[in-house]
């Protein structure tokens, strides 16, 4: 599987920007896939997931605040992040894994299988 991650930019505290992930390669998997993001001198750490059914799980760092979905007819998984803070500043990775939603490794970078290159969030303040 291929992912392709876009839709980050520069935007202001208190906007909104949504990331997509496109999928290609072996789409035909009921892959649960998740959102990722890290910022400069940090490890990379967990933001949302969802199972194939639409079933998801977020951060509490972003819970409120962004919403996770997927079309998949479009083998693409969205990123709607609303009420950005200086702080969601970070590169955006998806990823794709066969283990189900609720598996702990689902909120951990181990867990995954597949990554996209990351698109670059930068929120000003």
């Amino acid at each position: 599987v291929q992912l392709q991650a876009s839709g980050g930019g520069l935007v202001q505290a208190g906007g909104s920007l949504r990331l997509s992930c496109a999928a290609s390669g072996r789409t035909g998997s009921s892959y649960t896939m998740g959102w990722f993001r890290q910022a400069p001198g940090k490890e990379r750490e967990f933001v949302a997931v969802i199972s194939w059914s639409g079933t998801t799980r977020y951060a509490d760092s972003v819970k409120g605040r962004f919403t996770i979905s997927r079309d998949n007819a479009k083998n693409t998984v969205y990123l709607q992040m609303n009420s950005l803070k200086p702080e969601d500043t970070a590169v955006y990775y998806c990823a794709a894994t066969t283990k189900g939603l609720w598996n702990t490794l689902a909120v951990v970078t181990a867990g995954y299988d597949y990554w996209g290159q990351g698109t670059q969030v930068t929120v000003s303040s």
